[in-house]
């Protein structure tokens, strides 16, 4: 994997949640990690739903390895979070390749 293709500053967070003094689950994000990426694709695709049409926006970010990235995370990137669909082993290690879709409304 090339440095210099590395080119995109990406968040990647997680969820938690702490109770609060009522006694009630407060779920937030935390960082994970930020790390340098590469945009592999970026499409738009329109979907026919029960609800009408509605398109989603598919990202896949290239990076260097990170233990412990799961289907949970999701990534934030140019204002925009997108959650982790597939995470995928670049090379035993090398790299993950995150398949994402961008999250509505933020």
């Amino acid at each position: 994997m090339r440095a210099g293709r590395l080119d995109r500053t990406i968040v990647i967070e997680r969820s938690t949640y702490v109770v609060d003094p009522a006694g009630t689950p407060d779920y937030t994000w935390t960082t994970v990690a930020t790390v340098r990426a590469e945009i592999v694709q970026a499409s738009t695709e329109e979907f026919i739903r029960a609800y009408g049409a509605s398109d989603e926006t598919l990202v896949i970010f290239r990076l260097r390895f990170i233990e412990a990235i799961t289907n949970a995370d999701r990534v934030n990137y140019g204002g925009q979070t997108y959650n982790i669909k597939e995470v995928k082993e670049i090379r035993r290690r090398r790299g993950l390749e995150l398949r994402t879709v961008a999250v509505s409304g933020t």
